[in-house]
């Protein structure tokens, strides 16, 4: 792994109703480097466009990186570092016995974020932190791109 210095990326996604139109978008930021990446899904949940941001963002590093990646999502940050575990050992159902949620993505977090060195950050969503408005700006943009041209 090269010691270049630390990936920062802010992911974020955002669904107009649950389910509904929504969009996922992420900031990345290497240095003075800065990279915006977003989309979006005709049909979702909140929670898959969370995940799908940082799996896209994840998925845009062109080599093994040091990566911290901020995000307002507990579910996506808790899920990835502490109930994932649970999910593998008993093959991908909750300790209730239902099937995982998403588990078609937590799968590819799990196998993209295994490629990288990865540190999960919490931030409180819609407070002002600037690099997290900046991906929920970007999630916006990725529901908008939905919208037939006009």
């Amino acid at each position: 792994m090269s010691d270049d210095g630390i990936v920062e990326i802010y992911a974020d996604g955002a669904c107009k109703g649950n389910p509904g139109p929504g969009g996922w978008g992420a900031v990345l930021r290497f240095g003075d480097k800065e990279k915006e990446l977003f989309g979006g899904e005709p049909n979702t949940t909140n929670n898959r466009m969370e995940l799908l941001a940082v799996i896209s963002a994840l998925t845009a590093l062109k080599r093994p990186c040091k990566v911290l990646i901020w995000t307002d999502s507990q579910y996506v940050q808790k899920g990835i570092s502490e109930w994932i575990h649970g999910w593998k050992a008993r093959n991908w159902v909750t300790s209730t016995k239902a099937p995982v949620k998403n588990a078609d993505l937590w799968r590819q977090l799990d196998v993209i974020a295994a490629k990288h060195e990865v540190e999960w950050r919490w931030v409180k969503g819609h407070a002002g932190h600037p690099g997290n408005e900046h991906a929920d700006a970007l999630a916006n943009r990725g529901v908008e791109s939905l919208r037939a041209p006009g």
